[in-house]
């Protein structure tokens, strides 16, 4: 919607939302950008406290993923007015330990009352700006690196119908409740080459690869055998726990993809799950991928090399 109106002409705005990037990034001075985003959405686990820290990391994930460091952020609250608000107190709570975690202050925030719970964070950062990690950064030769597992979608699905095993949820919490920062922190290292970097959240593996593919000019290959899974996912989609944002994507993105014959249908399916709070997707030099992999693992990341950046051939993403 925002492409059908009229658009704003300020040379300030670095990053604005013409390629589908994480954030939107507005230079103030030679060595300062501000970078803007916000993310809010209901309960996807039955704890409260887990649900603010997991709105959190998703909420910080977007600065991280465009190279920059989180400094305030605004809750944002809907909250049914018979609803006892100890819950709320905790979901707060929650929301707040992750930001101490990031060094993130909060400053304030605004609530509405609403049948249904939501919760999350307006984040505002900096970052260099002669160091964005924009999704039209991806060169033809780069490979392509993923920090986290995949699968918190269909999990939660199979939560919120009583289905999932404890440790898939054990599993899926913690991915969903790490933050991105570490990761962020080593892609700062020049000596690695990172070329850009994009977080992989609601629109899937997929829907963000394409993005950069589009923005980039060039075509994502993804080799299918190389994405890591939590465990359960590939159980979720077997009993067809799959969520409707999963369908969403699929119908969205297919249209942009070719696979090769022989792939696992229900391994291609989850490279459209819908992530909370997932993990970073990195073009880097390929000459630096082996290393820039080791330094994440070595942070304790389960980082690893998922693909590679084609010239631009053929439709934006291959799997094979």
């Amino acid at each position: 919607m925002l492409g059908k109106l009229a658009r704003q002409h300020d040379p300030n705005v670095l990053v604005g939302f013409e390629h589908a990037d994480d954030a939107g990034v507005y230079q103030l001075d030679d060595r300062t950008a501000l970078v803007q985003t916000m993310d809010f959405f209901t309960p996807i686990v039955d704890d409260p406290y887990t649900f603010g820290q997991i709105a959190a990391t998703n909420s910080l994930s977007d600065v991280y993923a465009m190279g920059g460091t989180p400094k305030t952020a605004l809750a944002m609250v809907c909250f049914p007015d018979k609803e006892d608000l100890g819950i709320l107190e905790q979901i707060l709570a929650g929301g707040l330990s992750k930001m101490q975690e990031a060094g993130c202050t909060v400053i304030g925030g605004h609530s509405i009352r609403d049948p249904e719970i939501k919760f999350g964070y307006a984040v505002t950062g900096v970052v260099d700006p002669k160091r964005v990690f924009a999704n039209d950064g991806a060169r033809a030769g780069d490979a392509l690196v993923l920090t986290k597992a995949l699968g918190t979608g269909v999990i939660s699905t199979a939560i919120k119908k009583g289905q999932a095993e404890q440790d898939w949820i054990d599993c899926s919490v913690r991915s969903m409740t790490t933050l991105n920062k570490a990761a962020a922190e080593v892609l700062l290292d020049p000596k690695f080459n990172v070329h850009t970097a994009t977080d992989v959240t609601g629109f899937g593996l997929v829907g963000h690869a394409r993005e950069l593919a589009l923005a980039s000019d060039v075509t994502i290959e993804i080799a299918a055998s190389a994405v890591p899974f939590l465990p359960g996912a590939l159980p979720c989609v077997e009993k067809g726990f799959v969520p409707g944002g999963l369908k969403s994507n699929q119908e969205f993105a297919a249209s942009c993809v070719e696979a090769e014959a022989g792939i696992d249908a229900n391994v291609l399916t989850l490279l459209y799950d819908p992530q909370t709070a997932g993990g970073l997707l990195i073009s880097v030099d390929i000459g630096s991928a082996d290393a820039l992999v080791r330094e994440l693992q070595a942070r304790q990341i389960p980082a690893g090399r998922v693909g590679r950046v084609l010239h631009k051939a053929g439709k934006p993403i291959q799997i094979v």
